[in-house]
């Protein structure tokens, strides 16, 4: 999937990105917009996708919401024809199965991406563009460096095999999970 922001976004953001910046940049942009998906458990930006559920009563509701279209539904790999889409799920006269594996080819996500999840996605990867200008030769594997005082200089490092500057805070994944749907789970898309 494409990053939900773009460099000219930072840009129009006013963050400069000089030539040999590009690639850190983009693998950022990438980063950022993975995490921003988690943690919405949705795509966020229009995709096609193809999921695999398990039948079971009157509705297959389906993630990644909003649902635009589905494109094929089968049954045990047996085409279906008489299902509707409802509210992001998919309905039919007879339900669904129980223990029927049901395969869905759908359309879900937004047309564009929202302003705030682009300035979300803008802010992430500008904090580790800013971390990459402060000392572009620390390996990533270095241990980040949490405080440090001059007098009697001393410096402390964080040991946390957790830690990453793209983490968002538990408030904003609870936010973006209850705006996007925090379907089954994000789809895989083809």
């Amino acid at each position: 999937m494409d990053p939900l922001a773009t460099i000219a976004d930072l840009e129009a953001r006013g963050v400069t990105v000089e030539s040999a910046e590009t690639a850190p940049v983009n693998t950022y942009l990438a980063v950022a917009s993975a995490h921003v998906r988690a943690a919405a458990s949705s795509p966020i930006s229009a995709v096609t996708s193809t999921v695999e559920l398990e039948g079971r009563g009157s509705r297959l509701h389906l993630p990644g919401q909003p649902v635009t279209a589905v494109s094929a539904l089968l049954a045990d790999g047996v085409a279906l024809s008489d299902y509707k889409l409802l509210s992001g799920a998919l309905a039919r006269p007879c339900g669904f199965s129980e223990g029927v594996a049901y395969a869905v080819t759908y359309t879900h996500g937004l047309p564009t991406v929202p302003d705030d999840i682009v300035d979300l996605v803008c802010r992430m990867a500008g904090q580790a563009l800013v971390k990459f200008r402060e000392a572009p030769e620390v390996a990533l594997t270095d241990k980040p460096k949490i405080q440090e005082r001059i007098g009697d200089y001393s410096v402390t490092y964080g040991y946390s095999v957790t830690y990453s500057d793209m983490e968002l805070p538990k408030f904003l994944r609870d936010q973006l999970r209850a705006r996007f749907g925090g379907g089954a789970g994000l789809a895989v898309s083809r």
